[in-house]
């Protein structure tokens, strides 16, 4: 176990260190910082102040060993538009970024594998076909239509819940419901495929016929060999809920990392970006690792493949 996860952390070491580079080149691509930091308003000569103030005229490589080898010490930068280091200002929106997507990836897991396994249990039954609709429904709504007919329904019409921002746990009820119902469909459909797969097999249907109690062919048996590629797209659905926050936030004025992002490309805001690239994108490998060391410990088949054994 401890070598096949070793091996998956330099791996995404490696992958971690491949997306930096390309993150911070990507960023160059687009066109010089300096000039789109001085505004149409600024001079040559602002912009030729800003790119020796901020580094930006020694070579690309240069700029990017210094970058990374301040990155790895925990200085980020310092933001053009705010005029004060990336790493506070990055780490208090990711804050609340990781809260959300938190609350939003246990909703989808709290809707979406009850309802597969419901389904799966009685095919065609009347849950399977909620369970149904409700896959549908999740990935038809367009997210920020979501977003904003809640904001009508209960915070215009009936007053229930804030239009915005997080002051209390009212705030989360939304946001939390509209990222989570993004995540739903792929996590019911793949726990019911699992589970249809699962009780058709040989053993259970024994189980079955020698009156074990349902509940434990259900989640002692069948759910434990269903539930490892579910817990991989739940790493994956929870990277892509925090990369795409950026809507759901902008929606409900929330002051989280996918806004941050959003605002620092309008700004040009050079170092942030790069900071926030490297950031979503290292989360997102870092889950993936996670998913699979943990399906690595539930099935030891895995970790002895991963191992050559």
């Amino acid at each position: 176990m401890l070598r096949y996860v070793v091996g998956k952390a330099l791996s995404a070491s490696l992958v971690v260190l491949i997306v930096s580079l390309i993150g911070f080149l990507l960023v160059f691509a687009a066109g010089d910082p300096a000039v789109k930091a001085a505004g149409e308003a600024g001079s040559a000569l602002d912009a030729d102040k800003l790119r020796t103030f901020y580094g930006l005229d020694r070579p690309i490589l240069q700029q990017y060993w210094t970058w990374l080898a301040g990155f790895a010490r925990g200085d980020m930068g310092r933001s053009i538009y705010f005029d004060t280091p990336v790493a506070p200002v990055l780490l208090k929106a990711f804050a609340v970024t990781l809260r959300l997507g938190a609350l939003a990836i246990a909703f989808a897991l709290a809707l979406g594998v009850p309802l597969g396994i419901a389904a799966a249990w009685k095919p065609d039954a009347w849950l399977d076909r909620i369970a149904t609709v409700v896959a549908l429904l999740g990935q038809a709504i367009p997210t920020f239509w979501l977003a904003l007919m809640l904001v009508v329904v209960f915070s215009v019409q009936f007053n229930l819940l804030p239009t915005s921002g997080l002051d209390s746990w009212r705030g989360y009820v939304m946001p939390t419901v509209v990222l989570g119902l993004y995540s739903t469909p792929g996590l019911l459909r793949l726990t019911r495929a699992g589970m249809l797969e699962v009780l058709s097999s040989d053993y259970l249907r024994t189980a079955r016929a020698m009156g074990i109690a349902i509940r434990t062919i259900l989640f002692k048996y069948a759910l434990r060999n269903a539930i490892l590629p579910v817990v991989s797209l739940a790493a994956a659905q929870f990277g892509y809920i925090l990369a795409g926050s950026v809507v759901v936030e902008t929606v409900f004025a929330i002051d989280g990392a996918g806004r941050l992002a959003w605002q620092s490309i309008l700004r040009s805001d050079l170092a942030m970006v790069q900071a926030l690239i490297v950031c979503f994108s290292g989360l997102y490998i870092v889950l993936t690792f996670a998913a699979d060391a943990a399906n690595a410990w539930l099935d030891p088949k895995l970790r002895h493949a991963g191992t050559g054994r």
